[in-house]
Order: structure tokens, then C-alpha cells, then sequence
């Protein structure tokens, strides 16, 4: 009788000071994987730890939030070579605290001034390939960082991209997800020249826990720091540029190189019960967010469960119709009119969302009419004592990019222009010395003028529904940031595309576990289709900014490799 009251009165003291759970802990939500990370004098949060660490090591060495997003963003190309590098485009929206304004930058590069549609149609093609010298464009990411460090940095340069170098030189542990993706690139690049010999000079790609080292991106990221942005445009680097891509029948050119200039843009936002969202103008994606969420706005969402079939169906529906804007209108605005302040209005989504059934999947739909009037990825966010905050986006485009290593240099060169149209008289119909329509989207909200949360969601055409994902999920369902990201995505696919493609009847609302099947059931009944974990869900960083307690709370991505740090 002793030994069994013994064993109660342990088991009752178990339960009384055992840990709580997870949901618990965390905030109530049973997909939460972990706390959010407070801190009040910076925030980095990264897709890669060690770019996180670089971050803080800067902020910490008296760098500003400009200067550490930078470093991050020179580590990363480092690090996770698989989504970005200096081979790639530019995307960043500034807070400025000092002026109390937001910056945007749009460091997107363009096509070559060689290369002509009709080349194009001579060769037959109906789309640009994802590979090879045609999909390539000029690489705007050095351009945008000497940019942002012109305007807001103040730690020199060479300081900025050390910790970068020094990863390059002397090598770092390859991580999972990097190590995944690895994989598979000598199968896709092994035929172009320098590749194996920069990413797998083993002969076989690294795995994971094993050390890369790439000496040759070392040199290149130490000529940048020296010599400054024309060491890359206008130097030793665009010869070698151009002289391998005349090697490879390409079309980049050193004087596409040397005429490349990034562009400081206005900002674009609407008001989401209460909270500004912000995003860049085309030729990127942003104003997709904005528009569905004008249409998501006329819902109340008050008495609508998180991800019950009413959340569902109206998000896919709103979907649908801003991306059949997106495929007729974004582009280049040099190249197109693009009626940006009719797609954003309340009046033209008030009209939108009438076209929604609230019981019934839409096969097809057409993009509207606004009254046009004439005339892979890497994510980052860091904040400092200051309360200035970057919200800053990189990529190569598909992973890696388009297979072409320069001679020497340690970086492969994006394959962006893949994403051009080949049918003549669209607004993204290639063009000599034209920005290509970008996926690439950073995002930040604000409330009462204030700063409130620095945010993005890489992942190609997924980004505008993980943001508009975020902004719900926080808005209209309570969640912190790091459950805001936490929280299984809803992807959909088959909507028509700015390369030309057309809608597929009603496409595929991809899910992540953690859904009802009493939801995907109501789904399937209203006449959408529905697969488990098909989707591509991206990845995604925040620092949401405390007013009050002057606080930032960050959060990091649990799919990837990633990490909040703050001090």
C-alpha cells in the first residue's frame, strides 16, 4: 500500500511540475514549433544561422540595421548558394527612423541590349529556357548593395562583407537544406563549364556536415569590397563576364554591365483593417498581396475559423483574380503602362469580389479592367537600436541559376529572364534592356505611421499568398509572428502567368498537414481540387516591432535552417 501511494503521489507530482506543452508554452497554437525571440537593441533574423550571427556581429560593432542586412545578404550568398549570390537581383524596403519614412529599392537588373525577340522566334522558342546563356540577365544585388550602403550605411564596406570572405576562404559545414538541393545540381549543371569545379571540386557534391570552401568567391567578394560596385560593373569581373559569356554564345556584355543602375521606388500600400501593408511596385509581384487583400477585406473573418473551408475558398478565390491581373499587367514600367493606383483601389476589388461564388470554385477567370489610363530565394529582415529596419530580398532565380559560372569568379549567374514572355504585344514581352517581370517580393506593415512588422515569404510565385497569409494570420486570427509562419500554408497553382501560360481549370490548392480532412472534404464539394503538401510554401522571416515596450520580436522560418537572434 506504501510503494503504490509512493508511486501516485510521484506521478500526481509529475503532472503538477512537468513541462507545459508545446501550445501551452508557445501561445496556444498547436503547430507552433517555437517562442518568438525578444530583444530590444537588434533583431537579424535570416534564412542560415551563421548569416544571422554575421548580422549581430555587426550591429554589435557599432553597424547600423543597413550595414548588417548586407552582411547577411554576403553571407547567405555564401552559405546557401542554392538560393541567391551576387549573381542574382535585389529587392529592399527601408525604415528610416530618422525621418520616420520607408525607402524602396529596386536593384533588379535587365536584358541584354543584344539579345532580341526575334532571336528568339528564329530559334523556334515558345518560352526561354531555365538554363544555359539565353535566360540570363544582368545581376543587380552588388549595384543594390552599394546602393542601400550609400544612402543609409555607415560601416565601411570591406568591415561589411568580412565575415562573408572569411566563410568563403576558409570554408563552413554544409547544412541540410542546402545539402538537399545540393544534390541534384551536377545531374542539372554538369555540363556547363567551372561548375563542378566551384560547387563540387571533390567531383561529388558536399553533404551535409561537410566542410565547402570556395576561395574563388572569396577573391571576387574581396574586389567588391575594395574596389567598390564598379569593380564588379565596370572592372576585372564584367571583362570576365563578358569574355565567358562570348565563350558560351551568350548575350550579357560589358556594356550591359557598365549601363546598370538600380532605382529607388515609392512604396505601395493598402490599409488592412487598421494596418498599412507596404509593398514595391512592378516589376515585381508585391501589388498581388495588395489586391487580394482589398478583395479578402469585404469578408468578416471574425466568426470564420483558421482554416475552415470559408478561409479557404475565399483566399483561393481571391487568388485567382489578382493573379489574372498580374499575368496581364505586371512588368517593367519603363516598358508598359501599368495602372498601379486602379489595381490597389477598395473601388476596383469591391468589383473583383463580386465574382466570387461563395459556393463554388471558379474554373476561369479574366484579369479586369482597372480603367488603364494612358500615359529558390533568400529572405532577410534586421533591426537596430536606432529603429531602423531593412526588409530585404535575393535570388538567382530557380536554384542556383542558369549554370553560368565565370571563369574564376565563384558565383553562378542568375536565369531571371526565364521569366519574360516570348508572344508578342504583352506588357512582359522580352525586350532588349528590360527588366523581367520578378517574383522577388520584401514586405513591411505599418500602423499609425509607425513601424510594425518587417516581414517576407520567399518562394517564386508563392510569395504574394504567404504574405497575405502572414498579414491574416495575424490580423484576423490572433497569432504572434513566429505562429503567423508556424501555421500550415495554403498554396494554389494554375493560374495564368506572365510568361503566357493560361489559367488551368480552377488549378490545385496544395495544403500542409495540419488541415481537416472535414475541410478538404467542403472543398472538393464546392468543385475545388485539392492535394496534401504539393505546394511550394517558401520560407519565411519577421521582426515585429513593440512600440510600446520598445521591443522586437523576431521570428524564423521552422521549414529551413534559419534563426532569430537578437541582444
Amino acid at each position: 500500500m506504501k510503494h503504490a501511494l509512493r508511486i501516485i503521489g510521484l506521478l500526481l507530482a509529475g503532472s503538477l511540475f512537468a513541462p507545459a506543452r508545446a501550445q501551452d508554452r508557445l501561445g496556444g497554437k498547436p503547430f507552433a514549433t517555437r517562442s518568438v525571440v525578444m530583444a530590444r537593441h537588434g533583431m537579424a533574423c535570416t534564412s542560415h544561422p551563421l548569416s544571422t550571427q554575421a548580422a549581430i556581429d555587426v550591429l554589435r560593432s557599432g553597424g547600423n540595421a543597413i550595414d548588417a542586412a548586407i552582411a547577411a545578404n554576403a553571407m547567405e550568398g555564401v552559405v546557401e548558394p542554392h538560393m541567391n549570390g551576387i549573381g542574382g537581383d535585389l529587392f529592399a524596403i527601408v525604415w528610416e527612423a530618422k525621418t520616420k519614412k520607408l525607402y524602396g529599392l529596386n536593384a533588379s537588373g535587365r536584358s541584354p541590349y543584344g539579345l532580341t525577340l526575334a532571336e528568339f522566334q528564329k530559334r523556334g522558342l515558345t518560352h526561354i529556357p531555365p538554363a544555359g546563356p539565353l535566360p540570363v540577365s544582368v545581376p543587380g544585388c552588388v549595384d543594390g548593395w552599394f546602393e542601400l550602403h550609400k544612402r543609409f550605411g555607415r560601416t565601411p564596406m570591406p568591415k561589411v562583407l568580412a565575415a562573408a570572405i572569411r566563410y568563403a576562404r576558409e570554408g563552413y559545414p554544409v547544412h541540410d537544406e542546402a545539402a538537399g538541393s545540393w544534390s541534384g545540381m551536377i545531374n542539372r549543371f554538369g555540363q556547363y563549364p567551372n561548375v563542378k569545379e566551384t560547387y563540387a571540386p571533390t567531383g561529388a557534391a558536399p553533404k551535409r556536415g561537410e566542410i565547402f570552401q570556395n576561395p574563388a568567391l572569396a577573391n571576387t567578394l574581396e574586389k567588391i569590397a575594395k574596389g567598390g560596385r564598379d569593380a564588379f560593373y565596370k572592372g576585372d569581373i564584367a571583362r570576365t563576364i563578358d569574355a565567358f559569356m562570348k565563350k558560351m554564345d551568350g548575350y550579357l556584355s560589358a556594356k550591359d554591365l557598365a549601363d546598370h543602375t538600380s532605382e529607388w521606388v515609392e512604396p505601395v500600400s493598402t490599409n488592412y483593417r487598421g494596418y498599412d501593408v507596404w509593398e514595391l511596385p512592378p516589376n515585381g509581384q508585391g501589388i498581388a498581396a495588395l489586391q487580394m487583400l482589398n478583395i479578402l477585406e469585404g469578408y468578416d473573418f471574425s466568426q470564420t475559423p483558421w482554416g475552415s473551408p470559408e478561409h479557404i475558398h475565399r483566399f483561393v478565390e481571391a487568388k485567382k483574380l489578382a493573379f489574372e491581373d498580374r499575368a496581364k499587367y505586371y512588368a517593367d514600367p519603363a516598358f508598359a503602362k501599368i495602372p498601379v493606383k486602379e489595381l490597389v483601389s477598395k473601388a476596383y476589388a469591391s468589383e473583383r469580389r463580386k465574382l466570387i461564388d461563395p459556393n463554388r470554385a471558379a474554373s476561369r477567370v479574366e484579369a479586369g479592367n482597372p480603367a488603364l489610363k494612358e500615359g529558390d530565394t533568400i529572405y532577410l529582415t534586421v533591426a537596430d537600436d536606432e529603429g531602423n529596419l531593412v526588409s530585404l530580398i535575393q535570388s538567382n532565380y530557380r536554384g542556383f541559376g542558369s549554370g553560368m559560372v565565370p571563369d574564376g569568379l565563384g558565383f553562378m549567374l542568375q536565369d531571371r529572364g526565364e521569366l519574360y514572355s516570348l508572344i508578342d504585344g504583352q506588357n512582359n514581352t522580352y525586350a532588349p534592356h528590360k527588366r523581367p517581370f520578378q517574383t522577388i517580393i520584401p514586405a513591411f506593415v505599418t500602423k499609425d505611421g509607425q513601424p510594425f512588422l518587417s516581414f517576407g515569404v520567399m518562394g517564386g510565385g508563392f510569395q504574394p499568398l504567404g504574405h497575405v497569409q502572414i498579414v491574416m494570420n495575424m490580423v484576423d486570427f490572433g497569432m504572434n509572428p513566429q505562429e503567423a509562419g508556424d501555421a500550415p500554408r495554403i498554396d494554389h497553382q494554375g493560374s495564368s502567368e506572365p510568361t503566357g501560360e493560361k489559367m488551368i481549370d480552377s488549378g490545385l490548392i496544395s495544403l500542409e498537414s495540419g488541415y481537416p480532412y472535414e475541410t478538404i472534404r467542403e472543398l472538393l464539394r464546392q468543385g475545388h481540387n485539392v492535394g496534401y503538401g504539393f505546394g511550394g510554401y517558401g520560407g519565411y522571416q519577421a521582426i515585429m516591432y513593440d512600440a510600446k515596450n520598445k521591443v522586437y520580436h523576431g521570428a524564423s522560418e521552422s521549414r529551413k535552417d534559419g534563426q532569430a537572434a537578437g541582444f
